[in-house]
């Protein structure tokens, strides 16, 4: 016959006392006192994969003594994690403007990395041109400045046009924008008043027929815009060079 428990002897046996937040917290209090008087180091670190110096975060300064101080050090940021935007800072001076010569007109550029060395001339737009809102520059292998539109330099108030022909079956230097300017190059425009360094910002293609409704005409003082036909596509597209005076 099987032994039954008296109820004293059930009552007897206790169940385990569980954890509750409470203890855990102060556990682990506890263990981070210990580990910080016994070694006295920054306890939240973060290293860069390989161990690089540039990629740490440190979240608190230790003292001479070894005892973390009350202040806590400033984050250092080597540069935005990729796919991300690095944070503002607003103690930063910002990119110091380029100066400029006072405004004139255009009389040479110099794009050494696309092979483009031309003189430009002055291009004035009779009313057809102004109506039908096409410019046709003169058949020559020279560059043409938009002179209603901006001029370069100090005092700049709307965007600087340049314009030449492509020629099809022939040298010249307006095809090397479609075949060798990219984003990021520097060239030189000399003015009767000096010489401006400018940057390239895009290189785009544009089909004719939409070209008077592009961003390419907003007003943007001491941009440049450079425009040909497009090679490829001489009667159907235009390549279209967008660049702003270089940072020093």
């Amino acid at each position: 016959m099987a032994k039954v428990p008296s109820r004293h002897a059930v009552g007897a046996k206790r169940a385990p006392r569980r954890w509750n937040r409470g203890d855990l917290a102060i556990l682990m209090c506890g263990i981070l006192a210990f580990l910080s008087i016994s070694f006295g180091a920054p306890l939240l670190t973060h290293s860069a994969p390989g161990g690089s110096a540039q990629g740490s975060v440190t979240a608190a300064k230790p003292t001479a003594a070894g005892v973390p101080a009350t202040d806590p050090a400033p984050i250092a940021v080597t540069g935005p994690a990729e796919g991300t935007a690095a944070p503002f800072d607003s103690t930063a001076s910002p990119a110091p403007a380029p100066l400029l010569p006072e405004a004139a007109e255009p009389l040479r550029i110099r794009y050494p990395s696309a092979g483009f060395d031309v003189p430009v001339h002055r291009l004035d737009l009779d009313s057809d041109a102004r109506a039908n809102q096409t410019v046709v520059p003169p058949e020559t292998k020279d560059g043409y400045w938009l002179a209603p539109f901006g001029t370069p330099g100090h005092g700049s108030a709307n965007t600087t046009y340049v314009i030449g022909h492509s020629w099809d079956g022939a040298e010249a230097p307006f095809n090397h924008l479609s075949s060798a300017a990219a984003g990021g190059d520097r060239f030189e425009v000399d003015t009767a008043a000096g010489t401006i360094a400018y940057q390239v910002d895009t290189v785009t293609t544009y089909l004719k027929a939409t070209l008077k409704d592009s961003p390419v005409w907003e007003i943007v003082p001491n941009r440049l815009v450079l425009i040909s036909c497009y090679t490829e596509d001489p009667w159907g597209k235009n390549v279209v060079v967008t660049a702003s005076p270089a940072i020093p």
